[in-house]
Formats: C-alpha cells, structure tokens, sequence
C-alpha cells in the first residue's frame, strides 16, 4: 500500500429525491453539502475547499464565487475541473492532493441539477453547434444515443458481443434496485424485457440507457490530524488515475475506453489490482459503458467482458464482482446526467457495512470509476480505489 499521508471520505450523501420540480438547483446543492457533513460530523464552518462541476456560468458570475457565497462558505481552495460524469471522482483524487499538499484539510464536493424537472432530452435531443468537433459531428446527427450505439456495433462486429450479454447488465442492475426504496425504476427486469423493450439506437434498447434525474450528491474528503477527531468510520483514499481520451486525429478504436490508462494507474498508486477489488462502482450511462469499463480496468481480457458479465457475475452479494448495488444509473438516480458522483457515495456504503444488507458486499477493497463525455467522440475517465477502515 501507499506510504503517503492518508486521506479519507468521511462523509457521503446522496438526495433522496429524483424530481425536484420545487427546488432550484442551489437549494439541492445546500441540502446535499449539509446531508454530507452531518454524515461526517463535521459543522460548515471546517470546511476549507470546494469542489463541484457543471455548475453554469455567466457573464461577471463565477460558480467558486457564487456558489461559496451562497452555501456560505469561508475557503482557501476550490476547484471546478469538469469532465462531465467522471468530474466528482476527480475532485476525490484532485482533494487528496491537495490535502496531501497542505493546502486544505476539509474538501466538501458537491452536485445537484434537475434535468428531469426541466425536461431535457439529454441522449436523443439535438444541441447547439459550439465547437469545431460539433461542427463535424453533430450537424451530421450524432446524439449520445447514437454515438453509444455505434460503439456497442463495433463492440459486437469486432468481438461477438451479444444484445443478450448487453441486457445481463440492466438485469444485474435491476436486480439491486429492488432493494433501493429511492430508485426510479425498481422493479427486476429479465433479459428477454430488455430485447423488448423499444430499439432506440442500433443495437442499444430502451432498458439499455441510464434513467434522467433531479437530485445531487455530495461527499467530504478529510486529512488524516481531521480524521483523529472523528466518530464516523471513513474510507480511505488508495489511488486514483484520471485521462482524457480522444479521435486522435481519426485512430479512435470504438471498442476501448480511457479506463485503459485511468485505472491502472489508480491500481499502481494503491498498490494493488484488479484481482483485490469486492466491489465495483461502474459508470452505466448506457450498458456498452460498463462492458468497455469492466474490460478497460483489467477486470478480464479485451472483448471477453460479454462473457464474463454472464449468469450473475455482476449480482452482489455473490457474484464475481458485484457492481452498482444501489441500482445505478441504469435503474436508480443519475443526477444531473452525471454519475460519478453516486458511484463513490455507493463505494463508501459497502466499504463501511451500509448498504442494503441484501445486496451487501463483505468489501474490504471498492473501486469508483466514472465516463464523462461520449466514449464515441471523447470522453474523460477517472477511477478511485477505496479501502474500508478494517481491511
């Protein structure tokens, strides 16, 4: 393991809703920071840096600036790196630097948005042309939707992946959000409902994409003197990689992810590989997201991730690498359409005994992993391994 000074997540908490037509979006924001440092046991006034992402800014407004006045916030570090879903995992590695640094000892991350509430079509919908890369991409039609489902075609031509093996997915998924009294879709699925459900881009179906939710998230990443003072069992930062991952100038290969060089570098920082994880917190913007992952971090051998998510492997409490206990984005919440917040907030409840017990892990050993962008354009990709206070 790591010698260098420990940091841990000692608070975690994800809103309980998922449609908040009455809230404004700062009010979710406030209501998540505090629901995370009641968890921690932590008063605002120890807080010393803010991290958050997708937070819109306008002309002479900067969300540091507004968004630490309105939670009344007296920091000395904020950070708003954004990379879409992968943005929170980052703040994770981003904070312990930055405590490992000196420079904060209470990191308080937070999300919130209200897609849902504001009806945006977030995969099918067309965007404004903004960029060069737009200007190329989508005036031609390409939605996430699309992009998604020309990766999983590739997927299939180049390995023989399956729309069945894709569905096992959802299935393992559904399967633990029976047990989420706050998931938006919890009742279990079979593979046969997924094939039937509508075909929304070849080859992905309707139970193949993430749910649209309001709500937010929000964790705090504590040094370890902070850490001393504290009744609350926290979780402990091992390692953390991060990349971004690109055309390259027309080289891109559909089938693989950033998880490539994210990972392993957060396996070489904690020491450890993909053989120690119990549990994996896995972006599921749509069910080739986790496919790519699961084969991108090692977990088995490019193009075998078809076959090896067969007959349960991804079911908790016994499967060969249970993932998303809490019903992921597949089934249960996707705030903001950004997902790598609740992957940690998963993470630390099966490291510290919290999740539902039908679904828990015996996981001394968890790893986040967040997408953020479209795997068929450009994306960035994070990944944290976490270890529990007993391992």
């Amino acid at each position: 393991m790591t010698t260098r000074d420990p940091v841990y997540v000692a608070g975690a908490f994800e809103h309980p809703t998922r449609e908040a037509p009455e809230k404004s979006t700062l009010q979710l924001h406030a209501e998540v920071a505090r629901g995370a440092l009641e968890d921690a046991g932590l008063e605002k006034g120890a807080v010393d840096a803010y991290f958050t992402a997708g937070v819109p800014q306008s002309e002479g407004t900067f969300p540091p600036h507004y968004m630490a006045d309105y939670l009344g916030l007296d920091v000395s570090y904020v950070e708003t790196t954004d990379g879409g879903g992968s943005s929170y995992i980052s703040h994770v590695g981003h904070a312990a630097s930055a405590i490992r640094d000196g420079r904060c000892d209470v990191a308080l991350v937070t999300l919130a948005g209200r897609p849902r509430s504001r009806g945006e079509a977030t995969g099918s919908g067309v965007r404004a042309v903004r960029t060069v890369q737009d200007s190329v991409e989508r005036v031609y039609g390409a939605t996430n939707l699309s992009m998604y489902g020309m990766a999983a075609r590739r997927h299939m031509d180049e390995y023989g992946t399956t729309a069945e093996q894709l569905a096992e997915i959802r299935v393992a998924a559904s399967h633990h959000a029976q047990y989420n009294e706050h998931a938006m879709y919890p009742d279990p699925v079979t593979v046969e409902d997924v094939l039937e459900s509508p075909l929304v881009a070849d080859p992905l179906h309707l139970l193949d994409c993430c749910v649209i939710s309001d709500g937010g998230g929000a964790l705090v990443i504590v040094s370890e003197d902070v850490r001393a003072g504290l009744e609350r069992e926290c979780v402990e930062v091992l390692g953390f990689g991060e990349t971004v991952d690109h055309h390259d100038g027309g080289r891109i290969d559909l089938t693989r992810t950033g998880a490539e060089q994210s990972g392993p570098r957060a396996f070489e920082e904690a020491g450890l590989g993909p053989e120690h994880v119990d549990y994996a917190s896995i972006y599921d913007s749509f069910t080739i997201t986790v496919l790519e992952a699961i084969e991108d971090l090692g977990f088995c051998r490019k193009g075998e991730g078809g076959s090896f998510v067969e007959g349960g492997a991804l079911e908790a409490p016994d499967g060969a690498l249970p993932f998303n206990t809490d019903g992921g984005g597949l089934c249960s919440n996707h705030p903001a359409n950004r997902g790598g917040m609740t992957k940690v907030i998963e993470a630390v409840r099966q490291l510290r005994g919290e999740a539902n017990p039908a679904v828990q892990v015996d996981a001394d050993i968890a790893l986040a992993h967040g997408t953020g962008g479209s795997i068929g354009t450009r994306h960035g990709a994070a990944t944290v391994v976490l270890g529990g206070e007993d391992r």
